[in-house]
């Protein structure tokens, strides 16, 4: 299986190649196009009760499975402008934020990973996808990617809304900023403190600070109740 990242940092997009008889498996609305001899297969990944867990941690039910009849090329993209960054798995685990998820290798097993109250208080979106086996993992970015070694660290204090994926083996927990009047004053709210050994992948943008900016500034409809 062959790839290509394309169209640059900004707006990248994901170009791949596939033998006859490959299948890759993508986010639901990932796909731009595909040539005519890939059949796709949209299924709920890893049976009823992990699509149940999946739908409570923000992912959609269903993914589809491209399968190469013959030879031909899938383009993925994804919703938020930013990069794609190829993480190439050997029989490991990483940790994905929900809706950085891409594509990756039809092999691999995707599950929702419950980390308890760390998961839930991360109300900002730290909710965790479960990416465990062999093959070419893609993720995806709001903005640009950068990846932090926390073997040159003690630890690391992420904004829950700038995390995009990290290593099963970095330790996490997910509290407040300061209390309770710091949250609510900092613009912060909830941080992710990283530690031990591995690589977390961050974005330089946040789609919840995005939507705090943008959503007050939106026209609001008035209803004229004059006769």
């Amino acid at each position: 299986m062959d790839h290509e990242i394309t169209s640059g940092h900004s707006f990248a997009s994901l170009r791949v190649s596939l033998a006859r008889g490959e299948t890759i498996r993508a986010e639901s609305g990932a796909m731009v196009s595909h040539d005519a001899g890939i059949d796709i297969e949209t299924n709920a990944t890893g049976g009823f009760l992990k699509s149940v867990r999946r739908a409570f941690g923000g992912e959609s039910f269903f993914q589809n499975t491209f399968s190469a009849r013959e030879a031909g090329e899938v383009r993925f993209a994804p919703p938020l402008p930013g990069d794609v960054e190829h993480v190439p798995l050997s029989d490991e685990t990483l940790y994905v934020q929900s809706g950085s998820y891409l594509a990756g290798d039809a092999g691999l097993d995707v599950d929702t990973e419950f980390g308890g109250a760390r998961t839930f208080l991360g109300g900002e979106g730290l909710f965790l996808l479960r990416v465990t086996g062999s093959g070419p993992l893609f993720v995806s970015s709001y903005g640009a990617i950068e990846t932090v070694d926390l073997d040159e660290r003690d630890s690391l204090v992420v904004d829950t809304g700038h995390v995009v994926a990290f290593e099963s083996t970095a330790s996490f927990d997910v509290r407040r900023v300061g209390g309770l009047r710091s949250t609510l004053t900092s613009g912060e709210g909830l941080v992710c403190e990283f530690g031990g050994s591995g690589r977390v992948w961050l974005q330089s943008r946040s789609p919840d600070a995005f939507l705090s900016w943008l959503i007050p500034k939106l026209p609001v409809r008035t209803t004229n109740h004059s006769a």
